[in-house]
């Protein structure tokens, strides 16, 4: 019996790799002669770059940068690859949502522009390809001060610079490109379908839960829509209603705008560098999960990959989850074998994080003596 266990990191309790070996040390405990294959996943969000960096045999390259808030420096890095030069730049190293306190949070303040000065970083070492895991931002500042970092200037009616944040968007009249814009392929590994700006827009969707009250919203919203108002009539660009173009606070936007980046799905990416399709030829099952398991997970998301890549080769996929917010209806109209919650739906969150590592190893015990 092969089984491949491919699970996505517990957002703020373990990485996909923990998650993997969790569900694998469960399985062992019950079947020791499972041949095993672990493969971390990731969608283009937290975690991307430890996924891609094992797949890929890339080398970490730490460097001090802006952090979210503008005031603040945090140690970051990106990722090396040697063979063919190039570089994962994840925005949540520089610019993510767990390096501020909840308390701190404020979209109107927080930048991208460190993850501009990683962007920098990877292209004077000679990086001849970019590529950007966008999840977990704390920003919503459509790229501009990723942008900024890169030598773009954004002005206001007096000719001065609009300043940093989400804030600084509406202030903007003119854009004025750095003597050399990027000119490598840079893609952005994108797991969502938002437009920048609307009801279903980065602030709309995201800027709550990164410190938006409505009218933060609403004013986030209407900087966004003078963000694209300003690279149609000055670059001739159409960014606002992309698919994709509102993931990280609209940075997807923003790299659509000033990098000539190309939107390209993050799972398919991790799927493709770590080798999944090859692995899944003469396997049994696929055991995959996350944090929470919703309805979003089957839209773009590690699961949603997973499950379209086993169908072709007939492998039987489970999931694992911390919550599972999926019927059971819904779960067997996509394929899946079962969901199962690694806690009951009543257990108080503070609890369920405190005992999630044990709770998935025995909820891969569990899968052994079911299922094998």
């Amino acid at each position: 019996m092969k089984v491949i266990i491919a699970m996505d990191s517990f957002k703020g309790n373990m990485s996909a790799r923990e998650a993997c070996e969790r569900v694998r040390d469960g399985i062992l405990s019950v079947r020791p002669n499972t041949n095993i294959v672990l493969k971390p996943m990731a969608d283009g969000g937290e975690g991307t770059a430890e996924a891609l960096m094992t797949a890929r045999n890339g080398e970490w390259v730490e460097e001090t940068v802006t952090g979210p808030l503008p005031e603040r420096s945090v140690k970051a890095g990106y990722v090396w690859f040697p063979d063919d030069q190039s570089a994962l730049i994840e925005m949540a190293e520089a610019s993510g949502i767990t390096l501020i306190d909840r308390s701190e949070l404020n979209p109107l303040k927080a930048t991208t522009f460190g993850t501009g000065e990683l962007m920098q970083a990877a292209l004077r070492r000679g990086a001849r390809h970019l590529i950007l895991a966008v999840g977990g931002s704390a920003t919503v500042d459509g790229g501009v001060g990723a942008a900024m970092a890169l030598g773009w200037e954004f002005l206001d009616e007096t000719g001065r610079s609009i300043g940093l944040g989400g804030e600084a968007l509406e202030r903007m009249v003119s854009i004025r490109p750095p003597a050399r814009t990027i000119d490598i392929p840079v893609e952005v590994l994108c797991d969502v379908d938002n437009p920048l700006t609307g009801e279903h827009g980065a602030a709309a969707v995201f800027g709550p839960q990164k410190g938006a009250t409505p009218e933060m919203v609403e004013q986030l919203d209407h900087g966004l829509k003078r963000l694209a108002e300003t690279v149609r009539k000055q670059l001739g660009l159409e960014i606002d209603a992309v698919p994709g173009a509102g993931a990280a606070g609209g940075l997807s936007a923003g790299a659509l705008a000033f990098c000539n980046a190309k939107l390209v799905p993050g799972i398919d990416t991790v799927m493709t560098a770590g080798g999944l399709e090859g692995q899944l030829t003469d396997a049994d099952w696929v055991i995959s999960g996350e944090g929470r398991f919703d309805s979003q997970s089957l839209r773009g998301k590690v699961v949603s990959g997973i499950v379209r890549l086993a169908k072709k080769s007939g492998v039987k996929v489970g999931v694992i989850a911390g919550s599972v917010r999926v019927s059971e209806e819904e779960c067997r109209a996509q394929g899946l074998e079962f969901a199962w919650p690694t806690a009951p739906a009543e257990t108080p969150m503070e609890v369920a994080l405190l005992t999630a590592k044990e709770d998935l190893q025995d909820t891969g015990r569990r899968f052994a003596v079911e299922w094998l």
